[in-house]
């Protein structure tokens, strides 16, 4: 009997322009590069994952094969986890669509449909990113109470504002997460988690 194989699911959120996209892309180049085959999916409509990893090259979105190929259309039905096999799928997903408890389904879609277990957000310390980031830790606390995902950290983007990791450590109280990961040490400390 053929074991199967446990693929870990991480789904990084933030508000536009945090550099989640670019967090995203980082991440899965370096788990790729200590030997993990890692499969991204973009779910922003501006494709910025894609563009990033494909060096510039346009590919279509996965709002265009929707559009193209119907609502019917899903990862399953793609084969993709079943052809390509990887280890980890990070998803890359807007959160400027949180709007208090109000969720829209492209937002819990990673998350509702089972594809991801493990929420990261990227934040910085100003005021409407830690805003959003603490929206975005309320939305993923309703669907973990459900059973879908838990919130594992929050990634940080500095922007060299003045005292920005004491600002985000004193947030991160709010927000509900201890964990606290700086960009400059976010691969070893992800990937060691990882292994």
């Amino acid at each position: 009997m053929k074991q199967e194989r446990e693929i870990r699911k991480i789904a990084i959120y933030g508000k536009g322009g945090i550099g989640k996209s670019t967090t995203t892309c980082n991440l899965s180049a370096a788990l790729s590069h200590k030997g993990y085959r890692v499969m991204q999916i973009g779910c922003d409509p501006k494709s910025d994952s894609t563009k990033n990893l494909m060096r510039g090259v346009r590919i279509p979105t996965v709002l265009e094969q929707l559009k193209q190929k119907g609502e019917e259309l899903t990862l399953e039905g793609l084969r993709a986890f079943e052809v390509y096999q990887p280890d980890i799928v990070i998803y890359d997903v807007l959160g400027d669509v949180v709007c208090g408890d109000v969720v829209c389904s492209g937002f819990a879609m990673p998350i509702r449909g089972g594809y991801a277990k493990d929420v990261y957000v990227v934040s910085s310390g100003e005021m409407m990113a830690l805003y959003a980031a603490n929206n975005i830790a309320a939305a993923i606390r309703n669907f973990g109470k459900r059973g879908y995902a838990r919130l594992r950290g929050l990634i940080l983007n500095a922007r060299n504002i003045e005292n920005e990791v004491e600002i985000v450590q004193e947030a991160l109280k709010e927000i509900g997460t201890g964990s606290l990961m700086r960009g400059f040490c976010l691969f070893g400390g992800a990937a060691a988690e990882l292994e």
